[in-house]
């Protein structure tokens, strides 16, 4: 039998038998529970109870409430009654739960957790309490004497919880003159009244309702549709979504670097901004919360911490940016499986009824990474190009394979994931790809080479039009997506993209420092079809009338050969909003940033261009902010189990023994009255500095980071850097102790 606490039974081992216990590990089908879990679980503790039956199936769980139902919690039974209520084969549930230490003992006196009843609820299969009365009555044949109204009755109580409130349950009347299906069924003995308000189904009735202990169909997994696809056909179609998401991504990148949004007060991005956000993106609120989660979980945008904080790109971006395609997917991917939040949260109501804004705290879930993967893994299971045919119908299979897991977002949290898997081209047409397996296994090379084979092949050439617009009918090479980008503006995007060409681009280009010949050569060179004569009448009639004028920075300067284009310059309002003043016949300063005096200048109707020391147009535009990347901690691959090293075993012991130490004292009143704590911080400082002068035990009260109060005995060996550490590595910080005081010899 287990100890009655959990003290007492480490108590009867030695130190390094419970630290040998500590570091074993047992080898499941699915993944162990901490050992912490299963120590506590032994001694019985409903929170251990219940953590240790998170990733246990419906049939697990069953044949678990089955022994609660036979009282293996009160005393031993044999296994053959719980068989005999699950009506199945139980010994490979049962094995998994004794590696849990959810059950023990031969298959004659098997018994379980006494915690487990409060763990799993208090009526254990939903049923109610026993009435021993109906156990030799013909009950089918009580129920077909029922009205309708009374079956439903108990239809809705067998369905569980057994109980409903009621004022009829304090009412005492014959069948004769009850009134109302309640009424009837406590007339009938049908029902038990608990108190004056409170009626509850028998358990022999409700297994009559149900057709047995357990509703048919409930043991076993439901069925999983799929719809057979071949492995390219998944991979390409979640290539295009992958490079939809991509494209997203380098738009928030350049737009934050222009234009950083603010960091809210509370943390998290504004309304106002996600709004501007997917409306220059042309995404929903959704999409463009996930977009904002990843790039700051990438690394790519950062909070700048300054007096205004703003959300700016960081110099990771640059390098980011100039990857290849297939890197930069795998940097998005990677960081949204490791991501320890919750994207999909935003939006809603916090517990204060408060909208929960992207990238703030209330996002942050840490076992949001766990899920997303038993979300995959799921799908891994399922043939090469097989996908769901409905996302409902993995919700059921999982929430059958784990119920007690994850919480009230369970089901919404496989939502979740399915969709952010999808946008990101982790998932297509309900199947994973090739590339996603690859990225489970943390085959990161396997998952670069299946992802480029998966995104079309990179063209080398352009389709201009005589409108004035030009296809791309695929993703461009880098160099050339570079010269269209600087040259056009992107009309629509999409499989082929589609650009424009405009006098205000055509401007943009030749600001950077491209020649009109350059331009023409471009054109001439890269596209497939011949260049329309307008094209090149609009590069030749901007490229004649660009950089006539001429700026530096003097603060800034303006030269021009034309002394009449400089007069007229000078008599335009422009010249009086940035203060232009001539200092030559073909030289004027002004007092303003060159890029701010040209900009006037080009909304005045003007087409000036920025020259270098050499008398050679050059780029000015702004770059965009940056801060400096912050180090990622290092990642541990998902098949590696964390484990336990003989300074964390020994520190667990050690903390179970000043436990212990601290409730025998207490008990004997061997402490002086508890000084310091909150108030007074120097007595507590002069206690610990005397006691670790003498090397005296000192007993202290402290509150942990999540803050749960409790006492320890140390013995202080240097107090200092806000932090008291004890002869066995024990380490405590200063802030947290409550109170403290000497433990008398």
């Amino acid at each position: 039998m287990p100890a009655t606490s959990l003290a007492d039974w480490l108590r009867a081992e030695s130190d390094a038998a419970l630290t040998e216990l500590l570091r074993t590990r047992r080898d499941l089908s699915t993944p162990p529970p901490s050992d912490s879990t299963v120590l506590a679980t032994r001694a019985g503790t409903p929170g251990s109870v219940a953590r240790a039956c998170e990733d246990l199936d419906s049939f697990t769980l069953a044949v678990l409430e089955a022994c609660l139902l036979a009282g293996a919690d009160r005393d031993p039974v044999p296994v053959s009654a719980v068989a005999e209520l699950v009506e199945a084969d139980v010994a490979e549930p049962l094995a998994r739960l004794r590696a849990r230490a959810l059950a023990w003992g031969p298959d004659d006196a098997l018994r379980v957790p006494p915690a487990a009843r409060e763990a799993l609820g208090p009526f254990p299969a939903g049923l109610g309490a026993s009435l021993p009365s109906l156990a030799g009555e013909d009950l089918g044949a009580r129920l077909a004497e029922l009205s309708d109204d009374e079956r439903a009755v108990l239809t809705a109580l067998a369905a569980g919880p057994p109980i409903g409130r009621t004022r009829d349950a304090g009412l005492d009347v014959s069948l004769e003159k009850a009134e109302t299906p309640v009424q009837k069924l406590l007339a009938r003995g049908l029902l038990l009244r608990r108190d004056d308000q409170t009626v509850e189904l028998p358990r022999e009735l409700g297994v009559a309702v149900r057709g047995g202990v357990f509703p048919p169909g409930t043991l076993t997994e439901p069925e999983l549709p799929v719809q057979p696809h071949e492995p390219s056909t998944v991979d390409k179609a979640a290539a295009g979504e992958a490079m939809e998401f991509l494209r997203h991504t380098e738009s928030l990148l350049r737009s934050w670097s222009a234009t950083p949004p603010p960091v809210l007060k509370s943390g998290g991005l504004g309304v106002r901004e996600l709004k501007k956000l997917a409306k220059d993106l042309e995404v929903d609120e959704t999409q463009a919360t996930l977009l904002a989660e990843l790039v700051v979980g990438a690394g790519l945008v950062a909070d700048s911490e300054t007096t205004v904080p703003e959300w700016v790109p960081t110099t990771l971006t640059d390098s980011w940016l100039a990857s290849p395609a297939a890197q930069r997917w795998m940097t998005l991917a990677q960081a949204w499986l490791e991501l320890p939040r919750l994207p999909g949260l935003a939006g809603g109501r916090d517990a204060k009824d408060k909208p929960i804004a992207p990238l703030s705290e209330d996002l942050r879930r840490p076992l949001a990474p766990v899920a997303r993967r038993r979300v995959l893994s799921a799908l891994a299971d399922l043939p090469e190009g097989d996908g769901v045919k409905s996302v409902d119908d993995l919700v059921a299979v999982l929430a059958w394979r784990a119920p007690r897991r994850g919480g009230r977002l369970r089901d919404e949290t496989v939502r979740w994931t399915m969709a952010e898997a999808s946008a990101l081209g982790l998932v297509g047409l309900g199947g994973l790809t090739t590339a996603a397996r690859a990225l489970l296994a943390d085959d990161r090379p396997g998952a670069v080479e299946a992802i480029l084979d998966a995104l079309p092949a990179p063209v080398d050439h352009v389709l201009l039009q005589a409108d004035l617009t030009v296809v791309a009918p695929g993703p461009l090479e880098p160099e050339l997506a570079a010269e269209m980008d600087a040259v056009a503006d992107v009309e629509s995007a999409g499989h082929a993209t589609v650009y424009r060409i405009t006098e205000a681009s055509v401007r943009r280009a030749l600001d950077t420092g491209r020649t009109a010949g350059e331009l023409h050569a471009l054109f001439k060179a890269k596209s497939a079809t011949p260049v329309p004569q307008g094209l090149s009448y609009l590069i030749d009639d901007v490229a004649r009338r660009h950089g006539r004028l001429r700026g530096g920075v003097a603060a800034s300067f303006l030269r021009c050969d034309d002394e009449a284009l400089l007069a007229e310059v000078l008599a335009n309002p422009v010249a009086a909003e940035h203060d232009l003043r001539q200092i030559a016949p073909t030289v004027v300063i002004s007092p303003d940033p060159l890029h701010e005096v040209l900009a006037g200048l080009r909304a005045a109707g003007f087409a000036p261009a920025a020259e270098g020391p050499d008398g050679r147009v050059v780029d000015i535009r702004p770059g965009g902010r940056r801060l400096p990347a912050k180090a990622r901690a290092a990642r541990r691959s998902p098949g590696e189990q964390a484990v336990l090293t003989e300074d964390q075993a020994a520190r667990i012991v050690s903390n179970l023994r000043a436990g212990d130490a601290a409730s025998a004292r207490r008990r004997g009143s061997a402490v002086r009255a508890p000084v310091g704590g909150g108030a007074d911080t120097s007595a507590t400082l002069e206690l610990l500095s005397r006691a670790t002068l003498e090397r005296r035990e000192v007993w202290i009260g402290f509150v942990d980071s999540r803050g749960t109060a409790t006492q320890r005995v140390v013995r202080p060996v240097r107090v200092g850097g806000g932090i008291l550490e004890g002869e066995n590595n024990e380490r405590y910080s200063l802030h947290r102790i409550t109170s403290a005081a000497l433990v008398e010899d």
